[in-house]
């Protein structure tokens, strides 16, 4: 069954005109015809299954004929700390995050960072990395979409009021060996491509930030969120 986001309040025994987002891609694109089922999403908890009921030359609508509460998230909350790259990199990270459950993403600038946003081209690329996140919400059945929060220096977000535990990916340093006494409130801090300074680690450190060091390998800034992330969905969490 296809399935989409849309932003309009869903309801269950009432009709919805589609968006013209959900309208393009499934009646269009898809060909979907009246009888012609599907799951949407609006991002404010649960999911609905809707028959489409009536299609016009640039319009449809359906009924709204059940509701799941499911929102398929996992049994962590993860916050994650992603120093911007440049070009589909930073689309795989942010798209890769979302499908194994992270619940935002904060955008990061470090002393080695690759971009930085500059005036009227902010929040169009903001938006691209937010579509990327409702898209990947689509795939792979999340209902809750992630934020994807404006770019912050590094040590401004250290200031913040951040996760009980706090993890920096941090090859060849002392490092967290055993996963089972962390928490599931996480903060998660992955650096650029050519990783961070020593000076920022240190930071990171005094901020309240644990050394984490995936194996013997030294991973890429969009595989680390990916390891990481898959990693946390199969430990167990202190509560």
């Amino acid at each position: 069954m296809p399935r989409f986001y849309i932003e309009t309040e869903l309801n269950v025994n009432t009709d919805v005109e589609l968006t013209d987002t959900v309208f393009h891609h499934w009646v269009k694109v898809l060909r979907a015809q009246t009888g012609e089922t599907a799951t949407l999403f609006n991002g404010q908890g649960g999911e609905y299954e809707v028959e489409l009921i009536e299609t016009q030359k640039k319009s449809a609508r359906v009924h709204v004929h059940s509701f799941n509460p499911n929102n398929r998230t996992p049994a962590f909350k993860a916050l994650l700390g992603q120093v911007m790259s440049k070009g589909d990199r930073m689309d795989y990270a942010i798209q890769k995050a979302v499908e194994l459950g992270v619940d935002t993403i904060q955008l990061l600038t470090s002393e080695r960072c690759e971009m930085r946003l500059k005036y009227d081209r902010d929040q169009k690329k903001l938006d691209h990395w937010q579509g990327v996140a409702i898209a990947a919400c689509e795939q792979c059945g999340m209902n809750l979409v992630p934020k994807i929060l404006p770019p912050l220096p590094l040590t401004e977000w250290f200031k913040l009021n951040l996760p009980t535990t706090k993890l920096v990916l941090a090859p060849n340093k002392d490092n967290l060996n055993n996963l089972n006494n962390i928490t599931a409130d996480i903060a998660l801090l992955i650096g650029p491509e050519g990783g961070l300074s020593e000076t920022e680690i240190d930071q990171a450190n005094l901020a309240g930030f644990t050394n984490w060091c995936i194996g013997e390998r030294i991973l890429r800034t969009e595989t680390a969120p990916v390891v990481a992330l898959s990693i946390l969905n199969h430990i167990e969490f202190n509560q």
